[in-house]
């Protein structure tokens, strides 16, 4: 019986840290790096939509969203799709397609040797940075076995492919339909699969807004972020509305979205009434518990952020009993700040509406 041989290097920290290596590479700077990434989303929320944008931008090396793209040639694995389909989504969202742009239809896998007809393509495509694989799941070795194991050996191949030719390979994922906190633990499949990923995003639709979505990014050499997205509905491309990263201001804590809706879309335009109650509103609504305390806090933070968008509140006393009133002011002709479409991107997540009390009910 053959012995597995050791295959560990060793280094001292000042060796290391004088050591000259290579800053990490992106297809779109400081978003998708070098190595493999997955992006996750729910059946036709959009995924293919935007990895197509993606695909025609590195392609192009035109900006994205602000941001700046390393030019390179691109393979999208269009393995849901047919050449017609491809065809008319790349005539939907470009009347300019890039040189150096591939498309690959048809079956293939892991256990088949995809691997391995990447590694050709690449030799035959030198300048190929990213390759895109859509989906992920029809790739895999079909196993009823859920394991973190199972996923991580998985996707460690790809891993080391992705590092191998110096990529980003980008794999389309789905979403388990259970809801979760965290994004990054809606991905179908066990923890073992985001554990794998240099970086992963998960494209979250709000379906009160169907248009809108969030982009939640997390990964090893980028930092997390939230990108709020809207989609085109005549060139189906996702445009940016606001980076927590580049636009911290402009992305509201769930609380104060829900807030914000709270008082737009009732008829009085007006919330009043104890922290308390404030507090219990919003905690049935994003469904977890809201401090009164904490919430109030929150709100004297954003105070300048909400009222940029029309809301205004303000701590009162009736009876010997303390409340707060928080009350929508729409806008005056001239001032656009707090406009409709203002308030609109900044609901980031679903907001219900729960009715207000008003003022003239409290006695």
């Amino acid at each position: 019986m053959q012995e597995k041989q050791n295959n560990i290097k060793v280094i001292d920290a000042e060796t290391l840290m004088d050591k000259r290596l290579p800053p990490t590479k992106f297809c779109v700077d400081t978003l998708l790096p070098q190595g493999l990434c997955i992006l996750g989303g729910s059946p036709k929320v959009g995924k293919s939509w935007l990895v197509l944008d993606l695909c025609v931008h590195v392609a192009q090396g035109t900006p994205l969203w602000g941001l700046d793209v390393a030019k390179g040639d691109v393979l999208y694995l269009c393995l849901e799709d047919s050449e017609r389909r491809i065809q008319e989504r790349l005539n939907t969202i470009t009347d300019n397609v890039p040189d150096g742009m591939y498309f690959a239809t048809g079956c293939t896998s892991i256990e088949s040797g995809v691997c391995d007809w990447l590694r050709d393509f690449k030799r035959q495509h030198p300048a190929i940075s990213l390759i895109a694989i859509d989906t992920f799941q029809l790739i895999r070795t079909p196993t009823p076995d859920v394991s973190y194991g199972g996923d991580y050996a998985e996707l460690r191949v790809l891993k080391e492919l992705a590092d191998e030719l110096g990529i980003c390979l980008l794999l389309v994922h789905h979403l388990r339909k259970m809801n979760d906190k965290d994004p990054v633990n809606k991905l179908s499949g066990s923890t073992g699969i985001s554990g794998a990923a240099d970086a992963i995003f998960v494209l979250d639709k709000n379906e009160r807004m169907e248009r809108f979505a969030m982009l939640h990014v997390s990964g090893r050499d980028i930092r997390d972020r939230k990108i709020q997205l809207e989609l085109d509905k005549d060139t189906c491309i996702w445009t940016l509305i606001a980076d927590s990263l580049t636009m911290p201001e402009t992305l509201l804590p769930d609380e104060m979205a829900y807030l914000i809706g709270f008082v737009w879309r009732s008829k009085i335009h007006e919330f009043v009434g104890t922290n308390t109650e404030l507090a219990h509103h919003v905690s049935e609504a994003l469904e977890k518990e809201v401090n009164p305390k904490g919430l109030k806090q929150m709100m004297n933070r954003f105070r300048y952020q909400l009222e940029d968008l029309g809301v205004f509140f303000e701590s009162k006393r009736s009876n010997g009993q303390k409340y707060v009133v928080v009350k929508y002011r729409p806008p005056s002709d001239g001032d656009s700040s707090a406009s409709s479409d203002s308030v609109s991107s900044a609901l980031t997540d679903s907001v219900p509406f729960v009715p207000c009390v008003p003022a003239e009910d409290l006695g």
